[in-house]
C-alpha cells in the first residue's frame, strides 16, 4: 500500500528524461537511476518490471516540462493514447487503442469518473495538481469492472509530502504562468502541512483565457475563451499500527461562451454560455498492518456532482444536466507462502450513477432522466510458480440495473464475468516478458440508451424539382432512442516485454525499452451512426400534403475487431537523452467496413541536454501518418509533423533557490493540423512561461 508521497527520482513516459524533482543530475556526474514504481494498474505498489500490463507513468516533472492547459498536452503522445475532443479542454475525452471515451476509466484518487454528456469532456482536475498520472492499456475489467475495455487513467493530486521538505512542519508554493495561445494566465498557490501525525494540503488554480485560441493559418477557433478554477483541498491523519485516514474535496468550474458541440467550430445560431461546476468528496482508510502480510486494506467511499448549464443566445433557451454518481470500493492485498510465494488481491464495488435534465424548466429528451447501478465483486492471484515466474488467474462479477424515468422503455438487469490469465517471465533481473488474455465489458450509458429529440437542425430543400411532388428534406436530425442496446464485450490478448541495460556505453548510463503487440475481438461494439437523410422517418404532413423526411443519429451494436503494436526506446546518460515512441492502431467492423476511432500511426522523438546540474534543454517531435480508413461519409484526418522545444531552470542555491523556469514554444513551425478524429484544427504555435516558487 502506498503511503504518502515521498520525493523520488522519476521517470516521463514520453521519454523526456530522468529527472530528480528536488533537482537535476549534475552534468559530469551519472545520474542515479531507480526502478519506477506502479500504484493504480494492479491495486497494489510493484515495480514496472513485476507488471503484466502495458503502463505509461506522468510525474511531476512532465508538468514543468510540459506546461499543459489540457491533458492533450500532457498525456496526448503517450504510446496507444489520443485525447479526442479538440484543443478546447473542456471537449477532452480519452482514446486508448481506438476505444473512446467511457470505453475508457478514469479514476482521480481512487474514484470513478462517470460523467459522461457527449462533447462536455471527462476531465474535471487542473494538470498543475497532478502528483502522478498513471495509464493502463488494454482490457482491465477484472480489476476495474465497466468500462475498461481500452485500459484506465488513474489521476492522483499532490499530498502534503510533495510540498513539505523532509524535517519541516509546513511549505508552500506559488505557481505563475501564460500562454501566448488565448493568452491564458495561470495562477496557482498551495499551502500544505505535516506534523507525521496529521497532513494537509489545500491548492487553487484560476486560468483565465483573454482570446480565442488559434490554428496554424491564423484562423479562430471561434469561442474557445473558456475560464476556469480549481480547488483542493485534502487532510490525513496517521494514527499508528499501519494506518491512514484521508478525507478530500475538490471544486471544478469552467465558464464562457462556446458551442454545445465544443468539437465544432461556434456559430451565432449555436453558441451558449457555459457553466459548469463540478464537485468531488471522498473519504478513504488505508491500513498496511505491520505484523501481518494478510493486511494491506484500502477502503474508499466518493460522490461526485457536475452541473452545467447552458443558455443559448440565438433563442434564450436554457440547458441544465446533473450527473451525480454514488460510491464504495474496498480491496485488501494478502501475501503468503505455502510452498508457493503467493499474493491475492480481492474486494467490492459499488456505485451508481443518476442523470437529470430538463430544457426550460421541462424533461430533456437528449439527456433523459435515468439511472445505473452496480455491485461487483473480483478477486486476482499473482502465484509465482517457478522463480521469475508468475501466473495471474484473476476473475470479477458484475451485476448492474438501468432505469430510465420515463414511460415506454422498461428496467433492465443483467451481469457479465470478467476472466483474465496473465503469465509475467523474468529471464534476467533487467527483463520482463508478459502474455495476458482478458475479457473486458462496459454496460451502455444512460445516453447511448435513451436520448431522444432533435440531435442537430440545418436548413431543409426538396428532393427534387419544385411541383414534381418530391419528397422534402426537413434538416432536422433526430436521436433514435436504442432501449435493447447490448453491453459491449471483448475477449484481449496482449504480448510484451520490458528491458533496461545499465552502464551500456558509458557508467552511469541507461537504455530502457518496451513494446506490446495486441488484438482485441469486440462483439456488441457500441458505434453512434449519423444519417443524413433516413427514408425510416418519412411522415406526411396533411398541411403542405408533401412527405417529408429528416436524419437520424442511432447507436447500433456491431462487431469489431482491433489490433495494434506500441513500442518505446529511450536512453539516458545524464548529459544528454533521447527517445522514441511508436504507436500503430488498426481496427475494422467485423462486416468489413471501418472504425472512425481507430487514431493515426504516430512516431514521437525526444531528445536533449542537461549543460548544467540545473538546466534541461530538450525538444520534441510528433509525426503522423493520415488516417483515411473511415467509415463511409466521415471526415479524415491528414498526416502531420509538429515539433517543440522547452528549457528548464531549477536552481539550487542563490536567491533563486527553490524555484522552478519554464519556457516552452509547442507547434514551432505554426503547423496547421487536425488529431483524428477530431474535428476542429489544434493550436498554431504557442509560447509557454511558468514559474514556481518553494517557501
Amino acid at each position: 500500500m502506498r503511503m504518502r508521497s515521498q520525493n523520488r527520482v522519476v521517470k516521463t513516459a514520453a521519454g523526456v528524461s530522468l529527472v530528480a524533482i528536488g533537482g537535476l543530475a549534475a552534468a559530469d556526474e551519472p545520474i542515479e537511476m531507480r526502478e519506477l514504481t506502479v500504484f493504480g494498474g494492479a491495486r497494489d505498489e510493484r515495480a514496472l518490471l513485476d507488471t503484466p500490463n502495458s503502463v505509461s507513468v506522468i510525474d511531476q516533472a512532465d508538468v514543468l516540462i510540459r506546461q499543459p492547459s489540457t491533458y492533450e498536452e500532457l498525456i496526448g503522445d503517450l504510446p496507444g493514447v489520443t485525447i479526442e475532443g479538440g484543443p478546447r479542454g473542456i471537449a477532452q475525452e480519452p482514446n486508448i487503442r481506438g476505444f473512446r471515451d467511457e470505453q475508457v476509466i478514469i479514476r482521480v484518487d481512487g474514484a470513478r469518473q462517470n460523467f459522461d454528456l457527449a462533447h462536455r469532456g471527462r476531465f474535471f482536475t487542473d494538470p498543475g495538481i497532478l502528483r502522478r498520472v498513471e495509464v493502463l492499456r488494454g482490457g482491465a475489467s477484472t480489476l476495474f469492472g465497466s468500462g475498461a475495455l481500452g485500459g484506465v487513467i488513474f489521476l492522483d493530486t499532490q499530498d502534503a509530502a510533495d510540498v513539505v521538505d523532509p524535517g519541516e512542519l509546513w511549505g508552500g508554493r506559488v505557481t505563475l504562468g501564460y500562454n501566448s495561445q488565448g493568452d491564458e494566465f495561470l495562477g496557482a498557490g498551495t499551502l500544505a502541512f505535516d506534523t507525521g501525525t496529521f497532513d494537509g494540503i489545500a491548492f487553487y488554480s484560476g486560468r483565465p483565457r483573454f482570446s480565442d485560441l488559434e490554428d496554424g493559418r491564423g484562423d479562430p477557433i471561434i469561442d474557445s475563451d473558456i475560464d476556469s478554477q480549481n480547488g483542493l483541498l485534502k487532510l490525513g491523519w496517521e494514527p499508528g499500527g499501519g494506518h491512514r485516514i484521508e478525507a478530500s474535496y475538490q471544486n471544478y468550474r469552467d465558464s464562457g461562451n462556446t458551442p454545445p458541440n465544443a468539437n465544432v467550430q461556434g456559430t451565432p445560431q449555436t453558441v451558449v454560455d457555459r457553466d459548469l461546476d463540478y464537485q468531488s468528496a471522498r473519504l478513504a482508510w488505508e491500513w498496511d498492518a505491520p505484523s501481518s502480510d494478510l493486511i494491506d486494506l484500502s477502503v474508499l467511499a466518493y460522490y461526485n456532482d457536475a452541473e452545467v448549464t447552458e443558455d443559448r443566445f440565438f433563442d434564450g433557451r436554457t440547458d441544465e444536466t446533473e450527473f451525480e454518481t454514488f460510491g464504495f470500493d474496498a480491496a485488501n492485498v494478502s501475501t503468503f507462502d505455502r510452498g508457493l510465494p503467493v499474493s491475492i488481491s480481492y474486494g467490492i464495488e459499488v456505485f451508481q450513477d443518476e442523470q437529470d435534465a430538463t430544457r426550460d424548466g421541462e424533461a430533456r429528451l437528449q439527456a433523459p432522466d435515468a439511472k445505473r447501478r452496480f455491485y461487483a465483486g473480483f478477486v486476482q492471484a499473482d502465484v509465482e510458480v517457478l522463480p521469475g515466474l508468475t501466473i495471474t488467474p484473476g476473475l470479477r462479477f458484475d451485476a448492474f440495473e438501468l432505469e430510465p424515468d420515463r414511460e415506454g422503455f422498461d428496467d433492465r438487469s443483467e451481469n457479465q464475468l470478467s476472466p483474465r490469465l496473465a503469465a509475467s517471465w523474468r529471464p534476467s533481473e533487467n527483463a520482463q516478458i508478459f502474455v495476458t488474455a482478458s475479457r473486458a465489458f462496459r454496460a451502455p450509458t444512460l445516453t447511448e440508451l435513451y436520448n431522444d429529440g432533435v440531435h442537430f437542425a440545418t436548413e431543409g430543400f426538396p428532393l427534387g424539382p419544385p411541383g414534381s411532388g418530391a419528397p422534402v428534406f426537413t434538416g432536422v436530425n433526430e436521436f433514435i432512442p436504442s432501449p435493447d442496446l447490448e453491453p459491449e464485450r471483448s475477449t484481449q490478448v496482449e504480448i510484451g516485454g520490458r528491458y533496461t541495460l545499465d552502464d551500456v556505453a558509458t557508467s552511469g548510463d541507461r537504455v530502457e525499452l518496451s513494446g506490446s503487440l495486441y488484438y482485441a475481438r469486440v462483439d456488441d461494439f457500441v458505434d453512434t451512426v449519423v444519417g443524413f437523410i433516413d427514408d425510416r422517418t418519412a411522415t406526411f404532413n396533411p398541411f403542405t400534403r408533401q412527405l417529408e423526411l429528416s436524419g437520424s443519429t442511432e447507436n447500433r451494436n456491431v462487431d469489431a475487431t482491433l489490433w495494434g503494436f506500441e513500442a518505446e526506446v529511450t536512453y539516458d546518460t545524464g548529459p544528454w537523452f533521447a527517445g522514441v515512441g511508436l504507436t500503430i492502431p488498426r481496427g475494422l467492423n467485423r462486416a468489413g467496413g471501418d472504425l472512425g476511432s481507430i487514431p493515426q500511426d504516430r512516431v514521437v522523438l525526444t531528445g536533449g541536454i542537461r549543460p548544467l546540474d540545473d538546466v534541461e534543454l530538450g525538444a520534441r517531435a510528433t509525426l503522423a501518418d493520415g488516417q483515411d480508413d473511415v467509415p463511409e461519409g466521415a471526415l479524415g484526418t491528414p498526416g502531420f509533423a509538429v515539433f517543440d522545444l522547452y528549457a528548464t531552470w531549477q536552481p539550487q542555491t542563490g536567491l533563486l533557490e527553490g524555484g522552478r523556469f519554464a519556457l516552452g514554444i509547442d507547434n514551432l513551425t505554426d503547423r496547421r493540423f487536425r488529431i483524428h478524429p477530431n474535428g476542429l484544427n489544434q493550436p498554431g504555435l504557442a509560447v509557454k512561461l511558468t514559474a514556481s516558487w518553494d517557501f
